[in-house]
């Protein structure tokens, strides 16, 4: 009986060898760090992964054992300090109530390397899911962008009061692969930030969208934009009084212009008075570094801008 026993014993250890030789070697490579998270289920420090901000095409596996986990067609930017999606590829993410007893793991479900966490019902994406994972669990590969893709990068430009809120809400969006923030309407060449709150220099702050039109519409960052600030206010936006902080959208063709005249006679039938001027795109002058990502870098939200929906 014994003997019998030793015998299966044996077996399921070389049946379980066979399953985990695949990734063995990846496993004994792993640094510290990487077997901190992977393994010991650790999580890297917030805003330190080289995905956070990663925005290129393609798809993310596992670095364990390679498998496609994440199309870069569901990331997101939600301002938390590491990659967020609101989807996986079917069948390559399994959840499992984490050990703390509050949160929910997530791992690969080929190989059971930790992910990170999954959050459900916060509102960031029409899907209401976030998937929290750590750069140092993935590896990217990248896709090959056919012409038609590269075509499909468009830029937009709106004005709605201070750009760090502006930026801050526009590029959550999916498939905005950045958001700028800096000035355009003005007649000064390359104003630096206190040129413009100073020396009348007529420049708008004004955010340039760079968006993947294959993924979202220029309507709907129209849509968006229209409400994450107040239309409506013509001296500027919530406590920002003054002319760079007017409510503006540069349109660079008829397309543009037609899309925003729809929006604006659908928000004045709903009894609204809508402030926003269109205004032909003219020269865009990127503002200084330290007003890029201002909220991301603070880890706090816009004071004068929120989500309103008006459509």
């Amino acid at each position: 009986m014994k003997k019998s026993l030793s015998i299966i014993i044996l077996f399921m250890a070389m049946l379980n060898a066979e399953n985990i030789k695949p990734w063995a070697n990846a496993l004994k490579n792993l640094t510290p760090q990487e077997r901190n998270v992977i393994i010991n289920k650790g999580t890297e420090r917030a805003f330190t992964g080289i995905y956070t901000k990663h925005t290129k095409d393609g798809v993310y596996k596992c670095k364990v054992c390679d498998t496609p986990l994440y199309k870069s067609n569901d990331k997101f930017s939600s301002h938390c300090g590491w990659p967020s999606f609101d989807d996986a590829i079917q069948g390559a993410i399994k959840e499992k109530p984490d050990a703390d007893g509050q949160r929910v793991e997530i791992l690969c479900a080929k190989c059971d390397a930790h992910l990170g966490h999954v959050f459900k019902g916060e509102g960031y994406t029409a899907k209401n899911t976030r998937h929290c994972v750590n750069s140092i669990s993935l590896k990217f590969e990248k896709k090959e962008q056919a012409k038609s893709t590269t075509n499909s990068i468009k830029k937009a430009y709106f004005a709605g009061g201070c750009f760090w809120g502006v930026e801050y809400h526009l590029e959550s969006i999916k498939g905005v692969k950045d958001a700028i923030s800096g000035f355009m309407g003005g007649t000064q060449k390359n104003p630096a930030y206190y040129d413009v709150i100073r020396k009348n220099t007529g420049h708008l702050e004004t955010v340039e969208v760079v968006y993947d039109s294959n993924i979202v519409s220029y309507e709907t960052l129209a849509k968006a934009f229209f409400e994450i600030h107040d239309p409506t206010q013509t001296n500027g936006q919530g406590p920002d009084i003054g002319s760079q902080y007017l409510s503006a959208i540069f349109v660079d063709n008829h397309e543009e212009q037609k899309s925003i005249k729809k929006l604006i006679n659908i928000l004045e039938k709903k009894g609204l008075n809508i402030a926003t001027k269109i205004i032909k795109k003219s020269n865009f002058y990127k503002a200084e570094d330290y007003h890029q990502d201002h909220y991301k870098k603070k880890g706090s939200k816009p004071y004068c801008h929120a989500y309103v929906k008006r459509f």
